[in-house]
């Protein structure tokens, strides 16, 4: 944001900057012809008292004087008989137009400015072919003369104008970025295991301020939820814990041990979904509710935990994993998971002698998990990653776990066949 108001600033002030400077230095280089008109005016004046009372050699002498000064302006003295004296001799339709009418006249040319003047010479009544015409070149103003040093300090002027406009600029755009900014970590910060710390006083616009005060009323509500959640969590299990306890002491007291062993198994699976849901909703409590984990430890840890398994069975277990990667926004505990999944499908469904392997590869942005086997594969048409779908007459929320798990992260789950002859299933992971 504060980049943008840099850019915009920038590009609206050089905008005014050549609006204003371009016509300044226009005038410049006009007042500079202007002045240099009224220097060679003056000139003319010098030529033409010598002219009018002098030789055609002491105007010639009076001439190159006049020439050799090496000024912005060159003198020539056209004669009625085709003589001129000076750098420019010609004679064009304008200078008989002078010479004719005898009205002094003032044209552009190429370069510069032309003056024309006629002279009256004593005894000659004005008539046109007896008159001689002075013609004044001026050159047009250029960089080495004094309208590029007045160009190169509106120029400097015009740089300092921008960047003094530019710093004004950037402190005020501070002070509406700088607000934002302490109002973003704050919102960063409330994903993380432990307590909230507080909101900081935030200085800045009268909206910025008003957006903070919205930001830490939401944060509060958002605290009183989560607490409230949490006591109807510890209330639930305290609640269940009574007659599960009085469930137990009446299982125990069966008479028939067949019945009785079936009644514990149930018990006992009912103790453990209840615990299992409860520790799943202290989930955020204990791991935040933007938990980032290094996805490649984990993995790779969960992946060797299932070897000596293999080794037991006589089943091939070749692995190959990454050394690291990117952390996750995944927990701990639905990493392992995923991979429990993936490798009891593998244990369960396949014979104890078919190979597996598994590939775990990483990037920047991402991680790829491919699980392979030897075994008979997934049936055709079974959309393995649905929830409630099974080729084996399970839950099918195996596939399905590992497919949420994969989607929260902005990854997806993809199965098929393996070169093994078996199924493969490739989960990737993204960073975000």
């Amino acid at each position: 944001m504060r980049r943008s108001l840099l850019v915009t600033a920038a590009a609206a002030i050089s905008m005014v900057l050549l609006a204003m400077l371009v016509p300044m230095a226009i005038l410049v280089r006009s007042y500079a012809l202007e002045d240099r008109l009224a220097r060679a005016a003056l000139e003319v004046q010098a030529v033409e008292t010598v002219v009018s009372g002098q030789d055609k050699g002491a105007v010639a002498v009076y001439v190159d004087r006049l020439n050799d000064a090496e000024g912005p302006s060159q003198v020539t003295v056209l004669y009625p008989d085709g003589e001129g004296i000076g750098p420019q001799p010609g004679e064009d339709d304008k200078v008989l137009d002078a010479r004719n009418t005898g009205r002094a006249r003032v044209d552009d040319v190429a370069g510069g400015s032309q003056i024309l003047v006629p002279v009256s010479r004593g005894g000659n009544s004005g008539l046109p072919e007896q008159t001689p015409v002075i013609r004044v070149v001026v050159d047009e103003p250029g960089l080495a003369s004094a309208v590029g040093v007045a160009w190169g300090l509106l120029g400097v002027l015009g740089l300092v104008l921008l960047a003094g406009s530019l710093l004004v600029v950037d402190r005020l755009g501070r002070s509406f970025v700088q607000p934002i900014r302490q109002l973003a970590e704050h919102t960063q910060s409330l994903g993380r295991p432990g307590a909230v710390a507080p909101l900081p006083a935030i200085e800045g616009p009268p909206e910025v301020q008003e957006l903070a005060g919205a930001v830490d009323r939401l944060v509060g509500r958002i605290e009183l939820l989560l607490a409230r959640e949490r006591e109807s969590v510890a209330d639930l299990s305290h609640r269940l814990r009574t007659p599960v306890t009085a469930l137990r002491l009446r299982v125990e007291a069966v008479g028939d041990l067949d019945l009785r062993g079936r009644l514990g198994s149930d018990l006992d699976a009912l103790q453990a979904t209840v615990d299992e849901i409860v520790r799943d909703a202290r989930r955020s409590e204990r791991e935040g509710l933007d938990p980032r984990t290094d996805a490649v430890a984990v993995i790779a840890d969960r992946v060797r935990h299932w070897e000596p398994l293999a080794e037991d069975l006589g089943r091939p277990y070749d692995v190959d994993l990454a050394g690291s990667g990117p952390l996750l926004r995944a927990s701990r505990a639905d990493l392992e998971a995923l991979v429990d999944v993936l490798l009891d499908n593998v244990f369960s469904h396949t014979p104890d002698d078919a190979a597996v392997r598994i590939t775990l590869t990483a990037a920047d942005d991402r991680i790829d998990l491919v699980v392979e086997d030897a075994g008979p594969g997934l049936p055709a048409g079974l959309d393995a990653t649905g929830r409630g779908a099974s080729g084996a007459g399970s839950t099918g929320l195996g596939l399905s776990i590992a497919a949420r798990t994969a989607e929260d992260s902005g990854g997806q789950v993809t199965t098929g066949s393996s070169d093994m002859g078996g199924a493969r299933v490739a989960v990737t992971l993204r960073t975000a």
